[in-house]
């Protein structure tokens, strides 16, 4: 009889649980709590932003790490452990990569990238053709990092029509995926057409221009001083060790979708919604393939800006030493009123993810749909519901980073 009694109050406790969002008897939905507040202001702002665009989709979902608990809002069905891809968030895993390797001695940032690695005779980057780029004996690790080594964007360009290559006058992606969707990119590939016409911005350290080509190389980099693949290397020092069991790093073309649970991602462009979902991510190994969750990203972006992710709080300051004066740092920039952390952006995904060291307050939201017609106004309205969010449970926003 005090079987069955004890059965029924524990069915009763899982139905009370399901009833009011109590997920703390569920692995899959526990750590964190709703809050009515940041509901409605969730829901309230995706719906304002949805006016403007005819034809709109997709969904808005924001996470929360504070002293005062976790909090996960979301405008669809999913919880907080459902998958999305996070974009460039992924280079801050890269500099933690790196900065680990540095950490370590198996490494210098001050390096250029024709040194040798230490305890070996080769050199950061492989002496062969495909690495023939422009001012190459110029370029530090330090200065990929902080995007200021000229690499010319090889996902982000249009090849010039004066180049000596098949692909002169077109975007190098477009042309390779036009004959194979699936094709799988490699970091050689991808800096070989760098090396093949000679592209560049300009001489290294004298300017700044973003370059996804640049966190390739740094991919390359991480390959070489570890002896492991940068999935490998990424997954078993800061992903396992850190609880992020559900982010992964793919790197073939066939490797289009995500795993179950996952958000359905959408391109948004003249009035038309398109289901971007699949997609093929080998391409941005290294500065863009990662595929997470809300809870996890959140967590991650906490663990690594506060010292807590397997670097030092003494490295952690050099990662975010130069973001503080208003400029990109090693690896992360920093928004008024949010923290240090990073933006992605790709077809199906927007995504910020954030750290306030001084608060200890942990952000990230992403929509699962990209307008193609407004990123900043979107990037823009995101930055307004977390800063809202974070007023909302009592912290401020007024910090200048």
């Amino acid at each position: 009889m005090n079987y069955y009694r004890t059965l029924g109050a524990f069915l009763v406790l899982i139905i009370v649980c399901l009833l009011t969002g109590c997920s703390s008897l569920f692995p899959q939905g526990s750590g964190y709590q709703s809050d009515p507040a940041i509901n409605a202001l969730v829901a309230a702002n995706w719906r304002n932003y949805a006016v403007s665009w005819e034809g709109w989709g997709g969904e808005l979902s924001l996470f929360i790490i504070s002293p005062k608990g976790s909090y996960y809002a979301t405008t669809s069905s999913n919880d907080a452990n459902a998958h999305f891809r996070c974009a460039s968030v992924t280079k801050t895993f890269t500099a933690a990569a790196i900065m680990l390797l540095h950490q370590q001695g198996k490494l210098n940032v001050d390096d250029k990238i024709t040194a040798t690695i230490p305890g070996s005779t080769e050199p950061y980057v492989p002496n062969t053709p495909e690495y023939n780029i422009p001012y190459k004996d110029q370029i530090s690790i330090r200065m990929l990092l902080r995007h200021r080594a000229g690499v010319w964007d090889v996902d982000n360009e249009v090849v010039p029509a004066t180049a000596p290559v098949p692909y002169a006058g077109q975007s190098y992606i477009y042309y390779t995926e036009l004959a194979s969707a699936e094709h799988t990119y490699t970091f050689d590939e991808l800096v070989s057409v760098d090396a093949t016409s000679q592209l560049s911005y300009f001489a290294p350290d004298t300017s700044f221009h973003y370059s996804d080509t640049g966190y390739s190389l740094l991919g390359k980099i991480i390959e070489r001083v570890s002896g492991k693949s940068y999935g490998e290397f990424v997954s078993e020092n800061l992903a396992a060790p850190n609880g992020l069991t559900r982010t992964t790093f793919p790197h073939l073309g066939p490797d289009t979708s995500l795993p179950a649970p996952y958000f359905t991602g959408y391109g948004y462009y003249n009035k038309t919604l398109t289901d971007a979902t699949r997609y093929n991510i080998s391409k941005h190994v290294a500065e863009g393939n990662a595929i997470t969750t809300p809870a996890d990203l959140a967590s991650w972006i906490k663990r690594f800006l506060s010292g807590q992710a397997g670097l030092s709080r003494a490295t952690v300051d050099l990662i975010t030493a130069e973001a503080a004066s208003g400029v990109y740092g090693l690896g992360v920039s920093a928004v008024n009123g949010l923290g240090y952390g990073h933006n992605g952006g790709v077809d199906g995904y927007v995504t910020v993810a954030r750290y306030d060291q001084k608060q200890d307050v942990a952000v990230m939201a992403f929509a699962s749909v990209i307008n193609w017609a407004d990123n900043t106004g979107e990037m823009l309205m995101i930055y307004d519901t977390l800063r809202a969010a974070k007023n909302l449970l009592g912290y401020s926003t007024a910090e200048v980073y």
